[in-house]
């Protein structure tokens, strides 16, 4: 074998090698865009999750203000009703039961399982 016929083997071996590393490369470069697509595909999925929580949040913690507002309401309520039927206890001489205002309704933050208030904000995840 002389040195011609070495350098053309030797040549086209360098570019069947060339040839294997360019579509390494370019599978590669495919695998990485597929992987990029499905990260982005799971990303929508989670920022739809988070928003759907949020704003089951906000409802609860809506509804729990309105609630906390109708504690303070009827608290309010009761203590005037029972200082009605004091002062009729007291007028007519006769002995009613008044009601002492549960100290839970007083103190709505001591109700069991209280909430404890943590805001997310998506575009931050």
């Amino acid at each position: 074998m002389d040195a011609d016929e070495r350098n053309r083997k030797r040549k086209l071996s360098n570019r069947e090698s060339a040839r294997r590393s360019r579509n390494r490369k370019r599978q590669r470069v495919d695998e990485l865009v597929a992987q990029v697509s499905q990260t982005e595909e799971e990303n929508k999925k989670l920022r739809q999750m988070i928003d759907g929580a949020s704003q089951l949040y906000l409802n609860f913690a809506s509804d729990n203000n309105v609630l906390r507002a109708q504690v303070v309401e009827l608290t309010d309520r009761l203590r005037s009703l029972n200082s009605v039927i004091q002062i009729a206890s007291e007028v007519s001489g006769v002995a009613f039961d008044v009601l002492d205002v549960p100290d839970s309704l007083l103190e709505p933050w001591r109700m069991p399982c209280p909430v404890q208030s943590t805001m997310v904000n998506p575009s931050q995840i």
